[in-house]
């Protein structure tokens, strides 16, 4: 279901997404509104699950994932569920996608050394087979989505 966002909606979701902490005093006043009218604003972002939730971007070199990595999985068969319970174990696994196309699963990992990635690439292996690249850098970290251009008739 697709919830209809005005603009000052967007404007609030880029600044929760730029600081997920900012007092709502502060957020009232870069959208122009009360902090009451903010604070409603919020519950109803988050009572129709636009907003899921809130979280802290983790360095993870400083918490000693000095490896991050990019692992296609191909997965034969349609028992998808010892793949899930070891995502579910494996904290080195970041975010998993289901996609389509000749892999069916696309996780970003962080791993403490080469051996550890080996290690949990192996770990992977067991269920089909897989394709790894090492992250150099990350030009566009993820950042959230922005109000859709409006288009012109």
């Amino acid at each position: 279901m697709t919830v209809n966002l005005d603009a000052t909606d967007w404007t609030i979701l880029a600044e929760v997404q730029r600081d997920g902490r900012i007092p709502l005093t502060e957020l009232g006043r870069r959208v122009n509104l009360s902090a009451s009218a903010t604070t409603e604003r919020i519950k109803r972002l988050e009572a129709t699950g636009v907003i899921t939730g809130y979280r802290a971007d983790i360095d993870l070199v400083k918490v000693g994932f000095a490896v991050l990595a990019v692992v296609r999985l191909k997965y034969p068969g349609n028992r998808h569920q010892p793949l899930h319970r070891l995502l579910e174990e494996r904290h080195e696994i970041l975010e998993c996608l289901r996609t389509t196309g000749d892999d069916c699963y696309t996780l970003k990992v962080g791993a403490a050394s080469m051996a550890h990635l080996e290690q949990l690439v192996n770990a992977l292996a067991e269920f089909g087979s897989t394709t790894t690249s090492v992250v150099y850098s990350a030009p566009l970290p993820y950042r959230g989505p922005r109000a859709p251009a409006q288009e012109t008739e």
